[in-house]
């Protein structure tokens, strides 16, 4: 396994991590759960994790993703670890400002609700320490759009310091048409005259790539940027791609060998990116993480990426992304 550092100073991470936005809850975007996951209840989830992050750690991944809004994926992320003779090569990152709210009920009308407050915060720092404690490398602000009333509140800002100051990484996920927007404004946010925030996790797959230039200047200012839904939430796996083996995708990967899967090529190409710092896969299955896996075996120059994807306008792609159902 490929491993590099989280930042220019950071811990050394595997290039390859593990999301759990699709484990830590019952209903998801991502496609095909009733195939994938038959039981979805609080303890077949929590046993799926496990058998999850056995492999990945058995395939030398090393980083490990949740989120406060994930349902309990930091508890199963942490009870896993719980149960390691010894985890000091772990490195964790998750995220606050969105919080579950449905109740691991499949047919919630209202999932998770967004809120970027002082008081969002300091709740969800101490529920995510009490459940992470020391191995939490890396927080970051969930989902942060260039609007956000974030970036001029002081208080917020100034309680996000004190922990960049204690040692703790600080990031944003981005999500959005305007990405790239939301990365250039909050590469220029300082306080105490020091760079606030360090990561950055963003979306980028073969349909959706114009992040790609503010990531370029994230890295380039020594930022970590990770790559999130790499496979589109399943519109670039096997079962989610249609047209998998008439498509540009599916004929690289058909004459990449036998067993290369269409997800396998596209984490590839994420992988390829100058700036990207570390892939997250978000597998819920050993057989899926196995298919990612096979990413570390292809090479995918950039220039031959830019040809594999059907790309939208990111207007088009979020607008279809907001439409997929929680299932």
């Amino acid at each position: 396994m490929p491993v590099t550092r989280l930042g220019a100073t950071g811990p050394v991470v595997s290039r390859l991590g593990i999301g759990l936005a699709a484990l830590g809850r019952p209903a998801y975007i991502t496609s095909d759960r009733n195939r994938d996951l038959p039981d979805r209840s609080v303890g077949g989830l929590r046993a799926r994790s496990f058998a999850v992050l056995d492999a990945a750690y058995a395939a030398g991944i090393r980083y490990f993703d949740a989120a406060r809004s994930y349902g309990r994926a930091e508890e199963f992320l942490a009870a896993w670890l719980a149960g390691r003779e010894s985890t000091a090569d772990v490195v964790v990152g998750s995220k606050w400002g969105y919080r579950y709210t449905a109740g691991w009920r499949l047919d919630a009308e209202v999932n998770e609700v967004k809120e970027h407050s002082l008081a969002m915060f300091t709740t969800q720092l101490a529920e995510t320490r009490a459940s992470l404690g020391s191995q939490l490398a890396l927080y970051q602000v969930h989902s942060l759009t260039d609007d956000s009333a974030l970036f001029g509140d002081r208080a917020l800002l100034t309680a996000l310091a004190e922990l960049r100051d204690q040692g703790v990484l600080l990031g944003l996920s981005t999500s959005g048409p305007r990405q790239a927007d939301t990365l250039r404004r909050a590469l220029s946010v300082t306080v105490g005259d020091e760079p606030l925030f360090g990561a950055a996790q963003v979306t980028w797959n073969l349909l959706e790539p114009s992040v790609a230039p503010a990531a370029a200047d994230a890295a380039q200012a020594g930022w970590a940027v990770l790559v999130k839904e790499a496979v589109a939430n399943g519109r670039l796996a096997p079962a989610g791609n249609s047209a998998a083996a008439t498509s540009p995708l599916g004929r690289f990967a058909a004459h990449a060998g036998a067993g290369v899967t269409t997800d396998a090529v596209a984490i590839a190409a994420a992988l390829a990116q100058p700036w990207a710092t570390v892939v997250l896969s978000g597998a819920v299955s050993v057989a899926q993480l196995a298919a990612n896996l096979g990413a570390l075996r292809l090479t995918v120059p950039p220039d031959i990426a830019a040809g594999l994807g059907q790309v939208e306008s990111p207007d088009e792609y979020w607008a279809a992304r907001a439409a997929r159902p929680w299932t």
